[in-house]
């Protein structure tokens, strides 16, 4: 079997795919971001104001000699209602309003009648049909 290196350059050049990797790509390093924020900041924050350790990473609990963690279920999943409130708030909004804006409106329908010879429809004004060459 040949190898199709021309093919798959082509496949690797495309826009949507080089676009896509670099989207993942910033994707990664806005989560890792995200997830400092959450952890160093704002975690340390809401333990400090409700009288906590601080962070909620380290908050635990054990059974049978086994360590369960929850502190760091809590700190990801803030990291992901914080990632998803950004993303929400400034792509899925501006970009709903922009669609909205520049979306192009529907033409108005004119309004039509039925050629009585071939049946089609002819618009309102038509003096002759279009479909069977009939004077209306």
């Amino acid at each position: 079997m040949k190898l199709d290196i021309k093919g798959f350059r082509d496949f690797i050049l495309r826009g949507n795919v080089v676009d896509l990797a670099i989207a993942v790509v910033i994707g990664a390093a806005f989560g890792a971001v995200v997830t400092a924020v959450v952890s160093d900041l704002i975690t340390p924050l809401i333990g400090a104001i409700f009288g906590g350790k601080g962070a909620f990473g380290n908050l635990h609990f054990t059974i049978n000699d086994s360590d369960f963690y929850y502190g760091d279920l809590l700190n990801k999943l803030l990291t992901f209602l914080v990632v998803a409130a950004v993303i929400y708030y400034f792509v899925v909004i501006p970009v709903g309003r922009l669609m909205r804006r520049f979306k192009p409106t529907p033409a108005e329908p004119q309004p039509t009648k039925d050629c009585p010879e071939c049946l089609s429809s002819i618009p309102l004004a038509a003096t002759r049909c279009a479909f069977c060459t009939v004077e209306q």
